[in-house]
């Protein structure tokens, strides 16, 4: 089976994306890293079993040679939600399951975490990013245990597309998550409700 891992927000520059989310949460992110594969860098939000990255191309990254995750490389327009990840015990056979577009895995590491992420090779997962990526973690080691409890829980992830059909067949049989919905919808749009110490904020 398939676990909900994370999900991630897109932003043209780190530093504005990660002013815009904290001022929608009221409250802050904690540090993430950089990702020296793929030329990104992120921050993150803990939300207890899972949590939420704010990721951006990092300036100061050499240019990577292969197309970045998350189709990052034809990122435009406002900070919002642009993908999802699904996390499983053994890529191999979740890659058997799931569609060819997927990607094949990529190796990464930072510092003692280790995982292996599955990468298009023109970093365009299918439905335009409303299928998820899926990633392994190596070791017990794991981001969300790692960050500090701010209070905060994802409540829902609505995932819409005008093909939301295909999502749901991949899906089927390997992933049962009562957090996450999928509707059909005119585009590819995700809407995020996170319960907060201020309340349930709205994050699309």
């Amino acid at each position: 089976m398939l676990g909900f891992d994370h999900f991630a927000i897109t932003a043209a520059r780190l530093e504005d994306g990660v002013a815009e989310i904290e001022e929608a949460l009221g409250l802050s992110l904690d540090p993430g890293g950089q990702h020296a594969h793929f030329g990104t860098h992120n921050q993150l939000l803990g939300l207890g079993d899972l949590y939420m990255e704010v990721i951006a191309i990092d300036p100061s990254a050499p240019s990577p040679t292969s197309p970045r995750w998350f189709d990052m490389d034809r990122f435009e327009g406002p900070t919002r939600i642009t993908n999802w990840i699904v996390q499983t015990p053994d890529m191999d056979a979740a890659l058997t399951r799931l569609p060819d577009g997927v990607g094949v895995p990529v190796s990464l590491q930072r510092g003692d975490l280790r995982w292996q992420m599955a990468v298009p090779a023109n970093g365009r997962l299918p439905q335009d990013g409303a299928c998820p990526a899926v990633i392994a973690w190596g070791g017990d080691a794991h981001p969300a245990q790692r960050l500090p409890d701010r209070g905060c829980r994802l409540r829902m992830l609505e995932v819409a597309h005008p093909q939301i059909g295909a999502v749901r067949a991949a899906l089927s049989g390997t992933f049962d998550d009562p957090r996450v919905s999928f509707v059909e919808g005119p585009q590819k749009q995700f809407t995020a409700e996170i319960e907060t110490p201020h309340g349930v904020r709205i994050l699309r």
